[in-house]
């Protein structure tokens, strides 16, 4: 009984260290491509889960409206490498998105519009982030990556703070 508590404690252990990340790529040791219509990470991490041969995978977004979301599925764990085109992971881990500056990755705050525009593609939203702040009348925005609406990035800059919702296409953050 404690040989199998002990395993089990193990295990936990090694699943919380290991875990996918936004913002990271793992090259080569590929068995499998495939095309995520939804552009959602998560479907990528779950088929890896659900195939044997599978040890990690990768999660490349859209670059534009034309070229869809790839996921790349690995015969070995790579080393994580920092590309912001990507989430990876290795079998068993969770999504974990970065926590900077009080900014939401994976989340849409829908609704509460009053100005939208095209900007040049960022890993971060920065730029959407720096326009809501030097707006008074903004509190909150919404970066959508290229290729989810079109086939350039999008700022949403609101006058209302919406909930949020989890959807890979953005990164929100309330500002006031």
């Amino acid at each position: 009984m404690r040989g199998l508590l002990l395993a089990l404690i193990g295990a936990l252990i090694a699943m919380t260290a290991a875990q996918g990340q936004v913002g990271y790529t793992r090259r080569g040791e590929d068995y499998a491509r495939f095309k995520v219509p939804s552009g959602d990470p998560a479907v990528c991490s779950s088929r890896c889960e659900h195939e044997a041969r599978c040890r990690a995978w990768n999660f490349s977004y859209p670059r534009t409206a034309s070229v869809a979301a790839l996921c790349s599925l690995k015969t070995s764990v790579p080393p994580p490498l920092a590309d912001a085109c990507c989430v990876s992971g290795v079998r068993g881990a969770g999504i974990v998105a970065p926590r900077l500056r009080g900014v939401e990755f994976g989340i849409d705050r829908l609704g509460g519009d009053y100005r939208s525009f095209d900007m040049p593609a960022e890993p971060d939203g920065a730029s959407c982030e720096i326009a809501c702040k030097g707006d008074n009348r903004c509190r909150a925005f919404t970066y959508v990556r290229p290729g989810y609406i079109g086939a350039s990035a999008r700022c949403y800059l609101k006058d209302k703070i919406k909930p949020p919702r989890r959807k890979p296409c953005c990164v929100s953050g309330v500002v006031r």
